[in-house]
């Protein structure tokens, strides 16, 4: 619960101040997502890498006890369509970095979920599980 708090507490200073340069909108991606073993049920405490392949930096994070994830990279707008590779355990996938460079209002980010070794991404979920994620966290 309280790297979960620090978590928001980070997200608050980064999503929702007034900070300027490398904390402004267009240079971050989200990603986030639940991860559930093959049975279905969360899966707290697995490991989570995002990796730039273009430049081998990963972003690391821990699923909590509801099996949740995020993940804020560092990415600005020349890095659209930049392929990323997930890590959840020991399984992997590679997603791309989609948003458009030109919206500098709208979060940009992606939602997967993992069931087992399953990965489904699930774009028109990030928004509204943000936004989930932002007011729980902020009661």
């Amino acid at each position: 619960m309280a790297r979960r708090a620090l978590l928001a507490a980070g997200l608050l200073g980064v999503l929702g101040g007034q900070a300027r340069g490398e904390h402004e909108i267009q240079y971050r991606y989200i990603v986030l997502g639940y991860v559930a073993d093959a049975r279905g049920q969360a899966a707290s405490a697995t490991p989570v890498e995002l990796v730039r392949n273009k430049t081998g930096f990963s972003y690391l994070a821990e699923t909590d006890a509801n099996g949740f994830f995020l993940i804020i990279a560092r990415l600005g707008d020349e890095s659209a369509g930049e392929p990323l590779t997930l890590r959840v355990g020991r399984a992997a996938t590679t997603i791309a970095a989609r948003f458009d460079p030109a919206n500098h209002a709208a979060h940009r980010g992606t939602r997967v979920d993992v069931k087992g070794e399953t990965f489904q991404e699930r774009a028109a979920f990030f928004q509204p599980t943000l936004a989930r994620f932002m007011a729980t966290e902020i009661r």
